[in-house]
C-alpha cells in the first residue's frame, strides 16, 4: 500500500474516532458513537496489517494472538455486569500500558526494525519518545492495578500514606528526568531498564494515598495516562493513528478528569499527583448506633408517593448492584398513571464512573427527557413531595456541606434534604464508598426502607 493511501486510510480511522467521542458525549449518540470507534478501530487494524506486507512466518502467530486476545475480551464483554464496570475499565487501563511498555523495550533492543537506528546509535527524537511511552505507559500499569485491587475491594479503598510520602515521589520523577536525559547521552540499557522499573513504583505511590471518594476520577486520569502513552509509541513507530488516536484518548480523559474534580470540589493537581492533602476517610459525626432512625415498608412508601404531586428519584450504586432499573421504571409507570410527575436526578459521580446511572436507566428505556443533571435539578428538591434515593449514599450526604473535617467536604451534592420526605432504600446503615456515615439517614423527613434496592422496588409496585 503507497504511503499516501496509508495516511488517507488513517485520516479516516482518526475522523471516525472523534466522531465517536462527540456521540458518547450524549445518551442519545452513545450507540452511534460505539458504531464509529468500531468502524475506526477496525479500518486501523486493517490498514496496518495492509502496510506491513510481508510478515512471513510471524504472521500465522500475529493472527493467533489476535483471535485469542479478541476472544478474551469478547467473553468478558459478554459477561461482565455493569457493576464491575469500573474495575474492567481500570484492567484494561493497564493492559494499554503495559503495551505501550513492551513496544518501547521492543523498539530500544531492535531499533532497525523499525527504522530507529542501530542499537546504542538510535535517533534521539525516537529514544525521547519510546522513554516517555514506556515511563507513563509503566505508570499508567501498576496504578492502574491499584485501582483495579481498590475497586474490586482485594485491596483496602482508604488511603495508604506515610510521612514524606509526596517528596519521595517528586524525587523519583525528577530522577526519570534525569535518567531520561542521561539515556539520551549513553544509550546504556540499563538506564532504560531503571526508567522502567522506577516508573511501575511511581505508578503504585501516586495511586494508593487516592481514597475511595476520589476513585471514579483516577479512573478517568488512567484512561488518559493510557492515551499519552499510546501517542508516544505511535511517535516511536511513525504510526499516525496511533498518534491520532492516543491524543483524543490522553486529551478526553483529561478534560473529564477536570470535569469529575470540578463536580466533586476536588483540587486536579492534587488528584493526579497522587491524592495531595487526602485526609482520613472517617467522620467525626456521632455513630449510627446512638442515632435514632425511622423504618418503613413498602406500603408506606406506595402511600407517600401515590399522595404526591412530584416524586424525584435519586439512582445510585446500589441501584446497579442490584439491577433493580427495570423495577424502577415499571414503578414509575405506575406513578404517571396516578398523575404523579416523576423524574430522575443523577450525580456527576454516581456509581462508580461518569455516565454510569445513565447507561443502566437507558436499559430500561427511561426516556431522556426525564433525567437531569445535579445542576438542572437540585433546586427542584425543595418543591418536590418525595425523594426515592435508591442505593446512592455519598452523593445525597449533606455532610459534604456541614462538616468540613469530611473527606468530601465541599463536594456539591443532590439536596434531598430539602424534600418534604425522603424514602431511602438501602439494605443497611453501612457508610457509601467515602467510607462514611450518611447525615441523611437521621433526618426527621427520611423513612429508611432496609431492603434489596429491587426486591423493595418490586413490593411498591404491587402496593400501588
Amino acid at each position: 500500500m503507497s504511503a499516501n493511501l496509508l495516511a488517507l486510510f488513517y485520516l479516516v480511522s482518526g475522523i471516525l474516532f472523534i466522531l465517536a467521542l462527540r456521540g458518547l458525549s450524549s445518551p442519545e449518540t452513545s450507540r452511534q458513537g460505539n458504531y464509529f470507534g468500531i468502524t475506526g478501530m477496525t479500518i486501523a487494524i486493517l490498514v496496518t496489517f495492509l502496510s506491513v506486507g510481508n510478515f512471513g512466518t510471524g504472521f500465522i502467530y500475529v493472527l493467533i494472538f489476535l483471535l485469542i486476545g479478541g476472544s478474551v475480551g469478547a467473553f468478558i464483554a459478554f459477561k461482565i455486569p455493569m457493576t464491575a464496570m469500573p474495575e474492567l475499565v481500570a484492567g484494561f487501563h493497564s493492559l494499554v500500558g503495559l503495551a505501550a511498555v513492551f513496544v518501547a523495550i521492543s523498539a530500544f533492543l531492535q531499533p532497525e526494525v523499525f527504522n530507529l537506528g542501530s542499537p546504542g546509535d538510535i535517533k534521539l527524537a525516537s529514544l525521547i519518545e519510546m522513554s516517555l511511552g514506556a515511563a507513563i505507559g509503566a505508570i499508567t500499569f501498576s496504578g492502574s492495578i491499584i485501582a483495579f485491587l481498590k475497586l474490586r475491594g482485594i485491596m483496602s479503598g482508604a488511603p495508604i500514606t506515610f510521612k514524606g510520602q509526596h517528596l519521595v515521589n517528586l524525587f523519583l520523577g525528577i530522577i526519570i528526568i534525569f535518567l531520561i536525559y542521561y539515556l539520551c547521552r549513553s544509550q546504556l540499557s540499563n538506564i532504560f531498564w531503571s526508567i522502567v522499573i522506577i516508573s511501575f513504583l511511581i505508578g503504585v505511590l501516586l495511586i494508593i494515598p487516592i481514597g475511595g471518594a476520589d476513585m471514579p476520577v483516577v479512573i478517568s486520569m488512567l484512561n488518559s495516562y493510557s492515551g499519552w502513552a499510546a501517542a508516544g509509541i505511535g511517535f516511536t513507530l511513525e504510526n499516525s493513528a496511533l498518534i491520532i488516536t492516543g491524543a483524543l484518548v490522553g486529551s478526553s480523559g483529561a478534560i473529564l478528569s477536570y470535569i469529575m474534580c470540578k463536580g466533586m470540589n476536588r483540587s486536579f493537581f492534587n488528584v493526579i499527583l497522587g491524592g495531595w492533602g487526602a485526609t482520613d476517610q472517617t467522620s467525626n459525626s456521632q455513630t449510627k448506633e446512638q442515632k435514632p432512625v425511622k423504618n418503613g415498608n413498602a406500603d408506606d412508601a406506595a402511600f407517600l408517593m401515590k399522595n404526591a404531586s412530584s416524586v424525584i428519584i435519586v439512582p445510585g450504586y446500589g441501584m446497579a448492584v442490584a439491577q433493580a432499573q427495570h423495577a424502577l421504571r415499571e414503578m414509575v409507570d405506575a406513578l404517571k398513571k396516578n398523575g404523579v410527575k416523576v423524574s430522575y436526578a443523577i450525580h456527576p459521580v454516581a456509581g462508580r464512573m461518569p455516565g454510569h446511572m445513565n447507561v443502566l436507566l437507558a436499559e430500561a428505556n427511561v426516556p431522556y427527557d426525564e433525567v437531569f443533571e445535579l445542576e438542572e435539578i437540585n433546586n427542584d428538591f425543595a418543591n418536590c413531595d418525595v425523594a426515592y434515593v435508591i442505593g446512592a449514599n455519598d452523593v445525597t450526604n449533606p455532610v459534604a456541606k456541614s462538616d468540613p473535617q469530611s473527606p468530601i467536604y465541599g463536594m456539591p451534592i443532590l439536596d434531598v434534604e430539602k424534600s418534604k420526605s425522603v424514602l431511602f432504600v438501602k439494605r443497611s446503615l453501612s457508610p457509601g464508598y467515602a467510607g462514611i456515615d450518611n447525615d441523611l439517614f437521621y433526618r426527621d423527613n427520611t423513612l429508611m426502607l432496609f431492603a434489596d434496592a429491587k426486591k423493595m422496588t418490586e413490593e411498591i409496585v404491587k402496593s400501588l
